[in-house]
């Protein structure tokens, strides 16, 4: 259960319309009965059922109604056979990070960015890794990019970090400039530890903070 300062959220909202107010300071926790999208149960990992006819409502059905946001039902159903359930919770606690107290164990951390942003943070992740896929834009739900795949990373050790925030229907909760970018915890240490032997030091990203409006780098 959330503490006094981690609030339960009560009635059934999206997450997203709950999450400025931690990043204005606030401390909350979501649980199932928080969270009306049957989608968003499923992705904060408080039920590995996706609600009935899931496939219509984000393809469409025979009268044409649903998201579009996939060309047909089957190719939903197809989707959904590679998705790996989490395990189940009853709590997600979401705070900001300069919030954290030390019994605090994060599980991601969760940027919401502009472009210069992204970059920085893209270019550090992809830093100590030969990977070319150190950060991945898998397809799903605005919830899914900042907390099933995150924790799908953290739990299979894998660490890549996660771009999102390209679902129509949680963009509506951000500004037009705006994306998301989550980190699982351990990498995002790893990051912490690497960031004065990385590009933070050069010119190049001293220029950048400077038309951020941010000291450049000495």
């Amino acid at each position: 259960m959330g503490t006094e300062e981690e609030k339960p959220v009560s009635g059934h909202r999206c997450i997203f319309a709950q999450l400025s107010k931690v990043r204005r300071g606030d401390s909350i926790c979501m649980q199932e009965e928080s969270v009306c999208c049957g989608g968003g149960k499923r992705y904060l990992g408080f039920s590995q059922k996706m609600f009935l006819e899931f496939e219509y409502f984000l393809s469409h059905d025979k009268a044409g109604e649903g998201e579009r946001y996939k060309r047909t039902p089957e190719l939903v159903n197809e989707c959904m056979k590679q998705f790996s359930p989490l395990p189940v919770k009853k709590n997600i606690i979401f705070k900001r990070w300069d919030r954290l107290n030390e019994q605090d164990t994060p599980l991601a951390v969760v940027f919401f960015a502009t472009p210069d942003v992204v970059s920085g943070l893209f270019t550090l992740t992809c830093f100590n890794s030969a990977a070319f896929d150190a950060v991945i834009t898998p397809f799903g739900a605005g919830c899914a990019s900042i907390v099933y795949y995150p924790y799908r990373e953290e739990l299979d050790g894998t660490k890549r970090a996660v771009l999102g925030l390209f679902d129509p229907s949680a963009r509506k909760f951000v500004k037009g400039d705006i994306l998301s970018f989550s980190i699982p915890f351990l990498k995002f240490k790893e990051m912490i530890d690497e960031m004065e032997e990385s590009f933070l030091i050069t010119d190049s990203w001293s220029k950048i903070r400077g038309r951020m409006g941010l000291p450049k780098t000495e």
